[in-house]
């Protein structure tokens, strides 16, 4: 069941030089996850922190570091990690902007955060000011 709980195509949101494919969403899952694919080139994420979802990122092609509060972990396709509530983490591509992954959120709702900034793309606010604002509605504090 693709994302909005239609069958058919992911949702795609665009966000800068950033590609998600939202696979399923609160909607198509009862609020239980949300399920998204980053798609290349993929972009490095800073130090921050989810306060409303638990994560766990599967890596599907590249070489990935994860760092999960003080430890460090490389990802290579097939591998995993699961990443708390509450616990710092960032992400970079060993070899900058390569690599692909899946991402699965619980519960879900943090498709919003990629809705809002898709809508400030395509509105032409995507900037400082609309990240700050997506990462105060969804509880995300960058570190």
């Amino acid at each position: 069941m693709a994302a909005g709980g239609q069958p058919g195509l992911p949702e795609r949101l665009v966000l800068g030089p950033v590609t998600i494919l939202v696979r399923e969403d609160a909607a198509s899952t009862g609020g239980a996850m949300t399920i998204f694919e980053e798609l290349p080139p993929m972009v490095d994420t800073p130090l921050h922190v989810h306060s409303r979802e638990d994560e766990l990122f599967y890596a599907l092609d590249g070489e990935h570091v994860v760092r999960r509060g003080d430890d460090d972990f490389t990802l290579r396709p097939g591998d995993s990690i699961f990443l708390p509530r509450g616990v710092p983490h960032a992400q970079r591509r060993v070899v900058p902007g390569v690599g692909h992954q899946l991402v699965v959120c619980a519960p879900a709702g943090f498709e919003a955060f990629f809705r809002d900034l898709a809508e400030a793309e395509r509105d032409g606010r995507l900037g400082p000011d609309a990240y700050a604002a997506a990462s105060e509605r969804a509880g995300i504090t960058w570190l």
